[in-house]
């Protein structure tokens, strides 16, 4: 008797992304009409990213499918929220069209190069020598700090646009929100350019890539 073939789709840390899914869509629904149901589901949302990562290692669930729909969720995510406040604060729109450009293009470039490298077994240029890079990507907490302050960043931002937030505790006269934004902006403007270090890397190994392809050609039609 053959084994019952698995349904990927069905695995915990999949049915977390789903609802991940649809905890942002309905956060989506509400951003202009009730910023507190908008904001508790975004970011429950958000804080699901770290949870279905967990489940995968603890159930030996890890898929591809899980790791695409994951990295989907976040920048859809982020990228629907830019749009949001590029219409509040019209004036600051060219920074979140920028903003948007980066996240999804360099992510994008980097997860595709990285799945084409697995199929290759060519020299890469690799970042993990590099010890920031390193620390970036073998410490899971420091990751976490980095993608929550990044989302800490937009999330304060949406806020402020309804509210200033408790004005206790406060440092200099700033409210609760005012201070975590003053917090997160150097934690995303440092995400932002890992994604640019990450979009010229990829850049250059898909480059590799296209340059033995193009040799591999040429040698098997002499």
């Amino acid at each position: 008797m053959s084994e019952t073939e698995e349904n990927i789709f069905l695995f915990y840390p999949n049915i977390i992304g789903f609802a991940r899914v649809i905890l942002a869509i309905i956060s989506f629904y509400y951003m202009s009409t009730n910023y507190i149901l908008s904001s508790v589901c975004y970011i429950t949302s958000a804080l699901l990213d770290a949870v279905d990562g967990i489940a995968a290692r603890h159930f030996n669930q890890s898929t591809k499918f899980g790791a695409i729909l994951d990295q989907l969720t976040d920048r859809v995510g982020t990228m629907c929220l830019c749009a949001v406040l590029a219409h509040f604060y019209p004036n600051y729109m060219f920074f979140f069209l920028i903003s948007m450009g980066i996240d999804v293009a360099c992510h994008w470039i980097y997860l595709h190069t990285s799945l084409l490298q697995g199929k290759a077994s060519h020299k890469f240029v690799d970042l993990s020598s590099n010890p920031i890079m390193h620390h970036y990507y073998s410490n899971r907490n420091f990751l976490f700090f980095m993608c929550m302050g990044n989302e800490m960043f937009y999330c304060t931002l949406y806020l402020l646009y309804f509210t200033p937030g408790p004005s206790r505790p406060s440092i200099f006269g700033m409210s609760l929100f005012k201070m975590l934004l003053y917090i997160s902006t150097p934690i995303a403007l440092a995400k932002s350019f890992i994604s640019i270090v990450h979009c010229c890397v990829a850049a250059k190994n898909l480059s590799i890539i296209d340059v033995n392809e193009r040799k591999a050609l040429r040698e098997k039609s002499k």
